[in-house]
This record gives C-alpha cells, sequence and structure tokens, in this order.
C-alpha cells in the first residue's frame, strides 16, 4: 500500500554542524565529516572527505552524530543533484539534513524514494540574500511523498536497486584500481625517471640525457574552451549536449537526460570550437580545477562549456600519456598555484600551455604507451559497462516507485 507522507514521517531529521575552522583542534582523523563538496552524483556512498573532525569536534557535536545508513540530502548551496548514504556512523556539516529512518522504513527503499525525488527539491528552494538556494529543516521535513508503506516490499525494492549501485560501485572500484596503476607507472618514468636503462643514463641539466623539457602547448595539436551560453546561444532542448564539468566526475562523462542541451540552430555558432573527437581529453578549468576526462565514447553532436579545456596530443605524445600528464600531481599542483579569481577560482589558457615536464625519447614513449595501454583500454570498457548499468537503474527508479513496476 502506497500513501501520502511528509518526509518527517519517515524518521528523525539531524542537521550537520561544522566547526570553527580557525579552531584547528576541531579538525583532525577521528570520524567521518562529509560536505556537499565530497558528494559524487555518481556514487551512493561517500568514503573519501576532505576533511575529518578530531575526537574533541566528535564530542562537543555528538548530538548530530548519524549512524551508518543515514540518507544525507544537501539543502543549501546547489540543491537537487547530490545526495548520499553514510558509510559509518559520521557527521555532516550545516548544509545537509540527514534522515535516520524509523523502524517503519526500510533505509535502502527511503535512499532511492529520496533519489526519485531528488530533483523536485528544487521547488521548495527559498533562497538566500547571496542568492544561495536554500530549504530550511521545517520545510524539508514538511515535503510530501508517495511511500509504500508494507516494509516487505520496501525491501525487496531496496534489494533491487542496490543491486544495481553494488556493480556500480564495483567497477568504481575495478576503474580507480586500473588508473592507480597507470598513474604509478607514470609517476616511475617520468617523475622518479626510474624508466627502462636509466641506470645508465647520464642527468644533463636536471633531466636524463636525450630527453628535452617542453610545455604542454608544444605536445597538443588543439587547445580550447567551450562557450558560454549566457553570450552565445540558448540552452534549449535539442539533440546536442552540452558537457560541463558537473558532466565529468570519477575520470569519466556521464551524459544523461539531465544533461543540457543546444537547440540545432545555436550549433553553427560553435562548431568550430566544439570539434571534439574520440581520443581527445578534457580538462575542468574554472570552479572544480582539474577533472580529467579521455573521451572514449563517439562525440556526435558533443560542445563543451568555457569551463572546460579540450586539448588533442600531436605525434610527440600519446593520448594515453597526455591523460596521465594531466592527472598528475605536478600539473595538479601547478593549476591550483596558478589559479586567479576570486568568488570562483579558474586557471588561463595560456598557464595551461606553459607548463612545463620532460619529455622522454620517442622509443621510451613509445614502450610506455603499450604498456598502459591496455589498462586504459580496460577502463574504457568497464565505463562502458557502468554508462549501461546507470541508465539501466536510472530507468527503473521511477517505475519501482510509483508501482508501476510491482515487486
Amino acid at each position: 500500500m502506497r500513501k501520502t507522507i511528509n518526509i518527517g514521517d519517515l524518521g528523525t531529521i539531524i542537521t550537520g554542524k561544522t566547526p570553527p575552522t580557525t579552531n584547528k583542534s576541531y579538525y583532525g582523523d577521528y570520524a567521518v565529516f562529509i560536505k556537499p563538496t565530497d558528494i559524487s552524483e555518481q556514487s551512493k556512498y561517500t568514503y573519501e572527505t576532505e576533511e575529518m573532525y578530531s575526537k574533541l569536534a566528535a564530542e562537543k557535536y555528538e548530538s548530530s552524530l548519524i549512524p551508518k545508513g543515514a540518507i544525507c540530502v544537501p539543502c543549501i548551496g546547489t540543491i537537487g543533484t547530490k545526495m548520499t548514504m553514510a558509510p559509518c556512523d559520521c557527521y555532516t556539516n550545516q548544509s545537509i539534513n540527514s534522515i535516520i529512518c524509523n523502524e517503519n522504513y526500510d533505509n535502502e527503499y527511503v535512499y532511492y524514494l529520496i533519489k526519485n525525488f531528488l530533483p523536485g527539491l528544487k521547488a521548495y528552494n527559498l533562497g538566500t540574500a547571496s542568492g544561495r538556494e536554500y530549504v530550511s529543516k521545517s520545510n524539508f521535513e514538511k515535503i510530501e511523498l508517495v511511500a509504500e508503506q508494507d516494509k516487505d516490499i520496501q525491501k525487496r525494492i531496496g534489494v533491487i536497486l542496490s543491486r544495481y549501485d553494488s556493480l556500480i560501485e564495483n567497477y568504481q572500484k575495478q576503474i580507480k584500481l586500473l588508473e592507480e596503476a597507470a598513474q604509478r607507472l607514470y609517476k616511475e618514468w617520468f617523475v622518479d625517471l626510474h624508466f627502462p636503462g636509466h641506470e645508465s643514463t647520464n642527468i644533463v641539466d636536471g633531466v636524463p640525457e636525450g630527453w628535452e623539457i617542453v610545455t604542454i602547448n608544444d605536445v597538443t595539436s588543439k587547445i580550447t574552451t567551450g562557450l558560454n551560453p549566457r553570450k552565445n546561444f540558448v540552452l534549449g532542448n535539442g539533440n546536442n549536449y552540452y558537457v560541463t564539468i558537473k558532466n565529468m566526475a570519477n575520470n569519466t562523462i556521464y551524459l544523461d537526460d539531465k544533461c543540457d542541451k543546444i537547440d540545432d540552430e545555436a550549433i553553427e555558432k560553435i562548431n568550430k570550437r566544439s570539434d571534439l573527437k574520440t581520443g581527445d581529453i578534457l580538462f575542468s578549468g574554472i570552479g572544480t580545477i582539474g577533472r580529467v576526462c579521455l573521451i572514449d565514447i563517439p562525440t556526435n553532436n558533443w560542445n563543451v562549456s568555457e569551463s572546460v579545456f579540450t586539448l588533442r596530443a600531436n605525434d610527440m605524445v600519446s593520448k594515453e600519456f597526455m591523460y596521465l600528464l594531466l592527472l598528475g600531481t605536478d600539473v595538479q599542483n601547478y593549476c591550483q598555484a596558478h589559479a586567479h579569481g576570486a568568488a570562483q577560482k579558474g586557471i588561463r589558457m595560456a598557464d595551461l600551455k606553459a607548463f612545463k615536464f620532460s619529455l622522454a625519447p620517442r622509443e621510451v614513449m613509445q614502450d610506455f604507451t603499450r604498456i598502459v595501454n591496455p589498462y586504459i583500454n580496460i577502463v574504457s570498457r568497464i565505463q562502458s559497462q557502468l554508462r549501461l548499468l546507470t541508465e539501466a537503474r536510472d530507468r527503473l527508479l521511477p517505475k519501482l516507485m510509483s508501482g508501476e513496476i510491482t515487486v
């Protein structure tokens, strides 16, 4: 039986707290502390966080502790796009309202109930004086949803959808392990300079003999940014994807029905800038700096925002090398150090082009590419499966929640 309830009927609602950042004793490694920026739209759980509570903070804010399995929903800032399930007993900041389910509701079911509703949260936005989106705790509790009341059915729905997310999580872990292996090899050869034959190679002016110092501009046949829709075209409901930083996560591209689209008549204005091809690399340059995606799927009708750089490797390096170079700590730290802007940090194209690194002779580059190419290809295949699983789950979710499919 399904009936209309309020979110507050699902259980206890806890709003998190952020300790004063000026007091460093509140931060440490004692307890997980989740902020909206830690949450990925593509992951059910949040395992890695930028900061953690110290024992002192955990004791001071004990009343805001949420248990493993709580459903955490950001309600300040950007709302209606992110949520997570607590992977352990943990804390959140004040932007997040967490639902601790009562005995009438299954945690897994409630997670998917809220996930299905999530885009609708924007309709309850009261806003703040600064223009940030905001849903108060009291209004969050009053939001109406239609929920299944039979707990056995709740559990069956939760199990079905959780199986998809478990597979998605396993695929994401496989991708991470493969990428870490490729990055370790990159670091060993090109940062630590322990490439094959390094023992018998002389170092001249800080680089191995036969190597040269080059810039990113030297090894790219193309490096451009996209266009700003406010100035150049209007977002619409056409067939042309408009890829933004929000579509770049976990070093892959996520395009779905929620992705922004561009009307056909606007395409002529931007085709020259958005000549995207399979094998190109996208690099986020404004706001969230340093996300890197190697395009491994057809790019028909793709366009990118002005916040995203498109790089195409020339014949001096492979796309695999370029991808790992941009993912590397040196480039990431360089971009953070050269970021400019007050409200929103960004890296200038000229600064990215000017990044210098040591380029190995062609035979070393070819040997490296031959070794890492299988890693990247396997990642690409797993990402394809990941996209299919995600699409299948997202199609099934509303049908299970509406009762269109019974279990």
